[in-house]
């Protein structure tokens, strides 16, 4: 067969067959989805954000992710991150027995399937391994093998009302994506409804209590005036009489009397205003200061 040594060769080696397509690593896969950062890929670490589609981020790639987008090659990806809104913060439970990230060493044992935080009711690890989900009201992380199990309408970690729609699968599978984004949608039209409706409710509580108020004042405005008969030709400066100087009280026509050409002769004016002027009687009286001292008072 022309092989040295008595070698029996094989069939693949004799024959050329199609190679099998290259196949991903399921472990490094399950590493690279729970425990690194979707955006950045970095090592996760508190606080650790999730959004709609149960994807998790560092908290400063996503930030720095909604800032600029051009310095991420897989933006494209991620088109769903509109604002930091559209983020949740994750709400774990620490997992005691972990060791934590130790130094690689040639002859020891790494179990790449350990992870830091766990279920709070049945203690799963949140490895991959089995699926885990959060509440978007809360951001309280359990397994859905608890949600199975304890059948109820509050949250096992605080205790806050949540509703079916609201529960987002952490790092979904492909069959579960459709169904994620189905429940994002319409989350987000749903949040836009109760938006409008606020903003219509304010506006119409703001026209009611302006006019309201409109109507109030103007009631507070309205005054009785008896009409005064005006004759024809006459100007409405005068208050439709000939002379100016005349006015209505009651029906009757009064007339003012004539200003006074000195104040001094003016017979509505008390002796106390009249002396404080100098053509009063007591202001020509009284002495006036000498030339050298000043004194009005030296004689």
């Amino acid at each position: 067969m022309g092989c040295d040594g008595g070698t029996i060769p094989k069939r693949d080696e004799l024959v050329r067959t199609k190679k099998k397509p290259e196949q991903k690593d399921k472990a490094a896969d399950l590493v690279a989805k729970w425990k690194h950062c979707a955006l950045s890929q970095e090592r996760l670490v508190e606080p650790i954000m999730a959004c709609e589609l149960g994807k998790l981020y560092n908290r400063e790639s996503a930030l720095e992710f909604l800032l600029d987008r051009s310095k991420f090659e897989c933006a494209q990806s991620f088109d769903h991150l509109r604002v930091l809104k559209d983020l949740k913060k994750l709400e774990l439970t620490v997992n005691r027995g972990y060791e934590g990230w130790l130094a690689e060493k040639g002859d020891s044992y790494i179990d790449m399937q350990k992870s830091g935080y766990i279920c709070p009711v049945v203690g799963l690890e949140m490895n991959g391994k089995y699926k885990f989900c959060f509440s978007w009201k809360c951001g309280c992380v359990v397994s859905e093998r608890a949600l199975k199990e304890v059948k109820t309408d509050v949250c096992h970690k605080c205790g806050k009302p949540f509703a079916p729609e609201d529960i987002v699968l952490m790092n979904a599978a492909e069959e579960d994506y459709d169904e994620m984004k189905t429940k994002m949608e319409a989350r987000r039209l749903k949040t836009k409804m109760e938006k409008k409706a606020k903003k219509a409710e304010k506006h119409k509580v703001e026209t009611t209590s302006q006019a309201a108020e409109g109507e109030a004042s103007s009631s507070k405005r309205v005054r009785i005036v008896e009409p005064a008969k005006v004759e024809s030709g006459s100007s409405k400066l005068t208050n439709g009489l000939k002379n100016p100087r005349t006015k209505v009280t009651n029906g009757k026509v009064e007339e003012k009397a004539a200003k006074a050409k000195s104040i001094q002769e003016d017979p509505t004016a008390s002796k106390a205003f009249k002396s404080l002027f100098t053509s009063s009687d007591r202001a020509r009286n009284q002495p006036k200061a000498h030339w050298v001292t000043f004194n009005p008072m030296y004689y």
